[in-house]
Protein backbone atom coordinates (compact mmCIF):
# COMPACT_ATOMS: atom_id res chain seq x y z
CA UNK A 1 0.00 0.00 0.00
CA UNK A 2 1.44 3.35 -1.00
CA UNK A 3 2.13 5.77 1.82
CA UNK A 4 -0.11 8.45 0.31
CA UNK A 5 -2.98 6.30 -0.98
CA UNK A 6 -6.57 7.46 -0.45
CA UNK A 7 -8.12 9.28 2.48
CA UNK A 8 -6.29 9.35 5.80
CA UNK A 9 -7.17 10.12 9.40
CA UNK A 10 -5.57 10.94 12.72
CA UNK A 11 -7.23 10.05 16.02
CA UNK A 12 -6.07 11.83 19.17
CA UNK A 13 -6.16 8.91 21.56
CA UNK A 14 -4.62 10.99 24.27
CA UNK A 15 -2.79 10.56 27.51
CA UNK A 16 -3.43 8.80 30.76
CA UNK A 17 -7.21 8.68 30.69
CA UNK A 18 -7.40 10.08 34.21
CA UNK A 19 -11.07 11.01 33.92
CA UNK A 20 -12.06 7.39 33.24
CA UNK A 21 -10.16 5.83 36.12
CA UNK A 22 -10.19 3.19 37.56
CA UNK A 23 -10.96 1.52 34.20
CA UNK A 24 -7.86 3.06 32.61
CA UNK A 25 -5.56 1.70 35.30
CA UNK A 26 -5.61 -1.64 33.48
CA UNK A 27 -6.48 -0.73 29.89
CA UNK A 28 -5.67 2.35 27.75
CA UNK A 29 -8.73 4.57 27.31
CA UNK A 30 -9.09 4.01 23.54
CA UNK A 31 -9.29 0.25 24.16
CA UNK A 32 -11.95 0.50 26.89
CA UNK A 33 -15.15 -1.00 25.51
CA UNK A 34 -18.15 1.18 24.77
CA UNK A 35 -21.26 -0.77 23.73
CA UNK A 36 -19.11 -3.92 23.53
CA UNK A 37 -16.53 -2.45 21.16
CA UNK A 38 -13.36 -0.55 22.04
CA UNK A 39 -13.99 3.20 21.92
CA UNK A 40 -11.47 3.78 19.15
CA UNK A 41 -12.84 0.93 17.03
CA UNK A 42 -16.19 2.71 16.65
CA UNK A 43 -14.27 5.53 14.97
CA UNK A 44 -11.98 3.32 12.89
CA UNK A 45 -14.99 1.39 11.62
CA UNK A 46 -16.74 4.63 10.59
CA UNK A 47 -13.59 5.91 8.88
CA UNK A 48 -13.14 2.64 6.97
CA UNK A 49 -16.73 2.82 5.69
CA UNK A 50 -16.09 6.24 4.13
CA UNK A 51 -12.93 5.05 2.37
CA UNK A 52 -10.10 5.97 4.75
CA UNK A 53 -7.07 3.79 3.99
CA UNK A 54 -4.70 4.77 6.81
CA UNK A 55 -5.39 5.81 10.41
CA UNK A 56 -2.69 7.34 12.61
CA UNK A 57 -3.26 6.85 16.34
CA UNK A 58 -1.55 9.72 18.20
CA UNK A 59 -0.81 8.48 21.72
CA UNK A 60 1.07 9.95 24.64
CA UNK A 61 2.31 6.93 26.54
CA UNK A 62 2.44 3.12 26.73
CA UNK A 63 1.90 2.19 23.07
CA UNK A 64 2.40 -1.54 23.69
CA UNK A 65 -1.23 -2.41 24.41
CA UNK A 66 -2.38 -0.68 21.22
CA UNK A 67 0.48 -2.07 19.13
CA UNK A 68 -0.58 -5.58 20.13
CA UNK A 69 -4.01 -4.95 18.63
CA UNK A 70 -2.81 -3.36 15.37
CA UNK A 71 -2.64 -6.54 13.20
CA UNK A 72 -6.13 -7.59 14.30
CA UNK A 73 -7.56 -4.11 13.63
CA UNK A 74 -5.88 -3.84 10.23
CA UNK A 75 -7.24 -7.21 9.16
CA UNK A 76 -10.77 -6.57 10.41
CA UNK A 77 -11.26 -3.09 8.94
CA UNK A 78 -8.91 -3.16 5.95
CA UNK A 79 -6.98 -0.06 6.98
CA UNK A 80 -3.33 0.57 7.75
CA UNK A 81 -2.81 1.57 11.39
CA UNK A 82 0.20 3.71 12.35
CA UNK A 83 0.96 4.45 15.99
CA UNK A 84 2.59 7.85 16.56
CA UNK A 85 4.08 8.19 20.04
CA UNK A 86 4.66 11.62 21.58
CA UNK A 87 7.84 11.89 23.66
CA UNK A 88 6.35 15.02 25.25
CA UNK A 89 2.67 16.08 25.27
CA UNK A 90 1.99 17.84 21.97
CA UNK A 91 -1.48 19.30 22.59
CA UNK A 92 -4.28 18.91 20.06
CA UNK A 93 -2.42 20.20 16.98
CA UNK A 94 1.17 19.11 17.61
CA UNK A 95 0.40 15.43 16.87
CA UNK A 96 -0.42 16.39 13.25
CA UNK A 97 3.03 17.91 12.84
CA UNK A 98 4.63 14.89 14.52
CA UNK A 99 2.89 12.51 12.10
CA UNK A 100 3.16 14.81 9.07
CA UNK A 101 4.93 12.30 6.83
CA UNK A 102 2.23 9.69 7.49
CA UNK A 103 -0.61 12.12 6.84
CA UNK A 104 0.30 13.39 3.38
CA UNK A 105 -2.45 12.30 0.99
CA UNK A 106 -2.61 11.64 -2.73
CA UNK A 107 -3.92 14.42 -4.97
CA UNK A 108 -4.72 16.62 -1.98
CA UNK A 109 -7.36 14.28 -0.58
CA UNK A 110 -8.81 15.50 2.76
CA UNK A 111 -7.67 14.39 6.18
CA UNK A 112 -9.99 13.48 9.05
CA UNK A 113 -8.98 14.35 12.64
CA UNK A 114 -10.93 13.00 15.62
CA UNK A 115 -10.89 13.35 19.38
CA UNK A 116 -11.17 9.74 20.56
CA UNK A 117 -13.48 10.59 23.50
CA UNK A 118 -16.34 11.49 21.17
CA UNK A 119 -19.26 9.24 20.29
CA UNK A 120 -21.95 10.00 17.72
CA UNK A 121 -23.40 8.48 14.55
CA UNK A 122 -20.35 9.60 12.51
CA UNK A 123 -21.98 11.06 9.38
CA UNK A 124 -18.61 11.16 7.64
CA UNK A 125 -19.81 10.99 4.04
CA UNK A 126 -21.92 14.09 4.68
CA UNK A 127 -18.93 15.80 6.31
CA UNK A 128 -16.67 14.91 3.37
CA UNK A 129 -19.21 16.17 0.83
CA UNK A 130 -19.78 19.44 2.71
CA UNK A 131 -16.04 20.05 3.02
CA UNK A 132 -15.35 19.41 -0.65
CA UNK A 133 -18.32 21.60 -1.67
CA UNK A 134 -17.10 24.74 0.13
CA UNK A 135 -13.51 24.13 -0.97
CA UNK A 136 -11.80 25.82 1.97
CA UNK A 137 -9.10 24.45 4.26
CA UNK A 138 -11.07 23.07 7.18
CA UNK A 139 -14.45 21.98 8.52
CA UNK A 140 -15.42 21.54 12.16
CA UNK A 141 -18.45 19.51 13.14
CA UNK A 142 -20.47 21.40 15.74
CA UNK A 143 -23.18 20.15 18.08
CA UNK A 144 -26.01 21.92 19.89
CA UNK A 145 -25.93 22.28 23.69
CA UNK A 146 -28.56 23.51 26.12
CA UNK A 147 -26.19 25.69 28.18
CA UNK A 148 -23.56 27.27 25.91
CA UNK A 149 -22.14 29.35 28.78
CA UNK A 150 -20.15 26.27 29.87
CA UNK A 151 -18.36 25.90 26.54
CA UNK A 152 -16.49 27.60 23.76
CA UNK A 153 -19.17 28.58 21.23
CA UNK A 154 -18.62 28.52 17.47
CA UNK A 155 -20.22 31.52 15.73
CA UNK A 156 -20.80 31.00 12.01
CA UNK A 157 -22.82 32.24 9.06
CA UNK A 158 -25.73 30.45 7.35
CA UNK A 159 -23.41 28.89 4.78
CA UNK A 160 -21.20 27.54 7.59
CA UNK A 161 -18.33 30.03 7.35
CA UNK A 162 -16.97 30.51 10.88
CA UNK A 163 -16.75 34.10 12.08
CA UNK A 164 -15.21 33.63 15.52
CA UNK A 165 -15.02 31.56 18.69
CA UNK A 166 -16.38 32.82 22.03
CA UNK A 167 -15.20 31.08 25.19
CA UNK A 168 -17.93 30.60 27.86
CA UNK A 169 -20.09 33.51 26.65
CA UNK A 170 -22.00 35.51 29.25
CA UNK A 171 -24.40 36.80 26.59
CA UNK A 172 -26.11 34.80 23.87
CA UNK A 173 -23.97 34.36 20.74
CA UNK A 174 -25.10 30.85 19.71
CA UNK A 175 -25.51 27.32 21.03
CA UNK A 176 -23.12 25.29 18.85
CA UNK A 177 -19.85 23.96 20.22
CA UNK A 178 -16.88 22.14 18.74
CA UNK A 179 -17.76 18.42 18.55
CA UNK A 180 -14.15 17.23 18.21
CA UNK A 181 -14.58 15.90 14.65
CA UNK A 182 -12.73 17.68 11.84
CA UNK A 183 -11.78 17.36 8.19
CA UNK A 184 -8.95 19.36 6.62
CA UNK A 185 -7.21 19.91 3.36
CA UNK A 186 -3.63 18.62 3.73
CA UNK A 187 -2.33 22.20 3.54
CA UNK A 188 -3.17 22.51 7.25
CA UNK A 189 -0.04 20.47 7.96
CA UNK A 190 2.04 23.47 6.86
CA UNK A 191 0.39 25.66 9.53
CA UNK A 192 1.33 23.56 12.53
CA UNK A 193 4.76 23.80 14.17
CA UNK A 194 6.43 20.67 15.48
CA UNK A 195 5.93 21.64 19.10
CA UNK A 196 3.07 21.55 21.65
CA UNK A 197 0.22 23.45 20.00
CA UNK A 198 -3.51 23.84 20.61
CA UNK A 199 -5.58 23.46 17.46
CA UNK A 200 -8.53 25.18 19.13
CA UNK A 201 -6.69 28.23 20.50
CA UNK A 202 -3.79 28.70 18.08
CA UNK A 203 -4.79 27.28 14.70
CA UNK A 204 -8.57 27.61 14.31
CA UNK A 205 -8.81 31.38 15.06
CA UNK A 206 -6.22 32.13 12.37
CA UNK A 207 -8.00 29.92 9.83
CA UNK A 208 -11.31 31.60 10.66
CA UNK A 209 -9.81 35.08 10.25
CA UNK A 210 -8.76 34.03 6.73
CA UNK A 211 -12.29 32.71 5.90
CA UNK A 212 -10.74 29.25 5.66
CA UNK A 213 -12.77 27.42 8.30
CA UNK A 214 -16.38 26.20 8.11
CA UNK A 215 -18.80 24.54 10.52
CA UNK A 216 -21.23 21.69 9.81
CA UNK A 217 -24.08 20.89 12.18
CA UNK A 218 -23.77 17.33 13.49
CA UNK A 219 -27.05 15.43 13.12
CA UNK A 220 -28.10 12.95 15.77
CA UNK A 221 -26.61 12.47 19.22
CA UNK A 222 -23.19 13.50 20.53
CA UNK A 223 -21.36 12.92 23.79
CA UNK A 224 -17.84 13.18 25.18
CA UNK A 225 -17.57 9.82 26.98
CA UNK A 226 -14.23 10.48 28.66
CA UNK A 227 -15.61 10.29 32.21
CA UNK A 228 -17.96 7.75 33.83
CA UNK A 229 -21.18 9.79 34.10
CA UNK A 230 -20.86 10.95 30.50
CA UNK A 231 -19.87 7.44 29.40
CA UNK A 232 -23.18 6.15 30.78
CA UNK A 233 -25.13 9.03 29.20
CA UNK A 234 -23.41 8.33 25.90
CA UNK A 235 -24.36 4.68 26.22
CA UNK A 236 -28.03 5.64 26.62
CA UNK A 237 -27.77 7.79 23.48
CA UNK A 238 -25.98 5.08 21.51
CA UNK A 239 -28.56 2.44 22.43
CA UNK A 240 -31.37 4.80 21.40
CA UNK A 241 -29.62 5.28 18.05
CA UNK A 242 -29.38 1.50 17.61
CA UNK A 243 -33.08 1.17 18.45
CA UNK A 244 -33.90 3.64 15.67
CA UNK A 245 -31.47 2.41 13.01
CA UNK A 246 -30.45 -1.20 13.82
CA UNK A 247 -33.08 -2.58 16.22
CA UNK A 248 -32.13 -6.16 15.32
CA UNK A 249 -28.89 -5.70 17.29
CA UNK A 250 -30.76 -5.14 20.56
CA UNK A 251 -32.05 -7.83 22.90
CA UNK A 252 -35.72 -8.73 23.09
CA UNK A 253 -37.80 -10.81 25.50
CA UNK A 254 -40.20 -10.63 28.41
CA UNK A 255 -37.35 -9.79 30.80
CA UNK A 256 -35.98 -6.96 28.62
CA UNK A 257 -37.19 -3.42 29.34
CA UNK A 258 -36.21 -0.75 26.84
CA UNK A 259 -32.91 -0.69 24.96
CA UNK A 260 -30.51 -3.47 25.97
CA UNK A 261 -27.37 -4.77 24.20
CA UNK A 262 -26.23 -8.26 25.21
CA UNK A 263 -23.16 -10.00 23.80
CA UNK A 264 -24.05 -13.33 22.24
CA UNK A 265 -21.66 -15.17 24.59
CA UNK A 266 -23.23 -13.77 27.80
CA UNK A 267 -25.62 -15.86 29.88
CA UNK A 268 -28.70 -14.57 31.71
CA UNK A 269 -30.38 -16.41 34.59
CA UNK A 270 -34.06 -16.90 35.27
CA UNK A 271 -36.31 -14.19 36.66
CA UNK A 272 -34.07 -11.25 35.73
CA UNK A 273 -35.31 -7.81 34.76
CA UNK A 274 -32.82 -6.08 32.46
CA UNK A 275 -33.07 -2.52 31.22
CA UNK A 276 -33.55 0.07 30.17
CA UNK A 277 -30.15 1.18 28.85
CA UNK A 278 -28.00 -1.81 29.75
CA UNK A 279 -24.90 -3.19 27.99
CA UNK A 280 -23.73 -6.71 28.89
CA UNK A 281 -20.28 -7.70 27.67
CA UNK A 282 -18.62 -10.78 26.28
CA UNK A 283 -18.64 -13.79 28.58
CA UNK A 284 -20.63 -12.07 31.31
CA UNK A 285 -22.69 -14.31 33.59
CA UNK A 286 -25.84 -12.85 35.15
CA UNK A 287 -27.46 -14.96 37.86
CA UNK A 288 -31.13 -15.47 38.67
CA UNK A 289 -33.38 -12.67 39.87
CA UNK A 290 -30.88 -9.95 38.98
CA UNK A 291 -32.05 -6.37 38.28
CA UNK A 292 -29.93 -4.28 35.90
CA UNK A 293 -30.69 -0.73 34.84
CA UNK A 294 -28.65 1.96 33.02
CA UNK A 295 -25.33 0.19 33.47
CA UNK A 296 -22.48 -1.45 31.60
CA UNK A 297 -20.98 -4.84 32.45
CA UNK A 298 -17.58 -5.40 30.85
CA UNK A 299 -16.15 -8.74 29.68
CA UNK A 300 -16.40 -11.75 32.00
CA UNK A 301 -18.29 -9.94 34.75
CA UNK A 302 -20.30 -12.15 37.11
CA UNK A 303 -23.46 -10.83 38.75
CA UNK A 304 -24.68 -13.23 41.44
CA UNK A 305 -28.32 -14.04 42.20
CA UNK A 306 -30.67 -11.20 43.17
CA UNK A 307 -28.03 -8.47 42.87
CA UNK A 308 -29.01 -4.96 41.74
CA UNK A 309 -26.84 -2.75 39.52
CA UNK A 310 -27.96 0.69 38.37
CA UNK A 311 -26.23 3.70 36.85
CA UNK A 312 -22.79 2.11 37.21
CA UNK A 313 -19.91 0.48 35.30
CA UNK A 314 -18.59 -2.92 36.34
CA UNK A 315 -15.06 -3.61 35.07
CA UNK A 316 -13.61 -6.74 33.51
CA UNK A 317 -13.72 -10.04 35.42
CA UNK A 318 -15.31 -8.47 38.49
CA UNK A 319 -17.95 -10.17 40.62
CA UNK A 320 -20.97 -8.59 42.30
CA UNK A 321 -22.19 -10.80 45.15
CA UNK A 322 -25.68 -12.12 45.82
CA UNK A 323 -28.15 -9.49 47.03
CA UNK A 324 -25.49 -6.79 46.58
CA UNK A 325 -26.57 -3.31 45.46
CA UNK A 326 -24.36 -1.13 43.24
CA UNK A 327 -25.68 2.28 42.15
CA UNK A 328 -25.09 6.05 42.10
CA UNK A 329 -22.45 6.18 39.32
CA UNK A 330 -20.23 3.61 40.97
CA UNK A 331 -17.25 2.46 38.89
CA UNK A 332 -15.81 -0.97 39.64
CA UNK A 333 -12.27 -1.62 38.34
CA UNK A 334 -10.97 -4.86 36.90
CA UNK A 335 -11.02 -8.06 38.99
CA UNK A 336 -12.93 -6.66 41.97
CA UNK A 337 -14.89 -8.94 44.28
CA UNK A 338 -17.92 -7.25 45.85
CA UNK A 339 -19.23 -9.41 48.68
CA UNK A 340 -22.74 -10.74 49.21
CA UNK A 341 -25.18 -8.13 50.47
CA UNK A 342 -22.75 -5.21 50.08
CA UNK A 343 -24.25 -1.85 49.11
CA UNK A 344 -22.23 0.70 47.11
CA UNK A 345 -23.44 4.20 46.26
CA UNK A 346 -21.21 6.32 44.02
CA UNK A 347 -18.18 4.25 45.01
CA UNK A 348 -14.95 4.04 43.00
CA UNK A 349 -13.08 0.75 43.47
CA UNK A 350 -9.57 0.27 42.14
CA UNK A 351 -8.61 -3.02 40.43
CA UNK A 352 -7.98 -6.30 42.25
CA UNK A 353 -9.80 -5.41 45.45
CA UNK A 354 -12.16 -7.34 47.68
CA UNK A 355 -15.02 -5.31 49.19
CA UNK A 356 -16.85 -6.77 52.19
CA UNK A 357 -18.45 -3.68 53.72
CA UNK A 358 -21.00 -1.20 52.42
CA UNK A 359 -20.33 2.44 51.46
CA UNK A 360 -23.31 4.75 51.25
CA UNK A 361 -21.62 8.16 50.92
CA UNK A 362 -20.92 9.00 47.25
CA UNK A 363 -17.34 9.66 46.23
CA UNK A 364 -15.63 7.03 48.37
CA UNK A 365 -12.53 5.58 46.67
CA UNK A 366 -11.49 2.06 47.66
CA UNK A 367 -7.73 1.68 47.13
Amino acid sequence: MAADEGLKALILVGGFGTRLRPLTFTKPKPLVEFANKSIVLHQIEALAKVGVKEVVLAIGFNPDAINERVPEIEQKYGVKITVSLEETPMGTAGPLALAKEHLKTAAGRPLFVFNSDVTCEYPLQELLSFHEAHGKEGTIMVTQVTDPSKYGVVVYEKDGKIQRFVEKPKQWVGDRINAGLYIFSPSILERIPNKPTSIEREIFPVMASEDNLYAMDLPGYWMDIGQPKDYLTGSVMHLASLAAKSPQRLATGDNIKGNVLIHESASIGDGCVIGPDVVIGEGAVVGSGVRLQRCTLMQNVAIKDHAFVKNSIVGWSSTIGSWARVEGSSVIGEDVQVGDGVALNGTIILPHKGVKESFYEPGKIIM
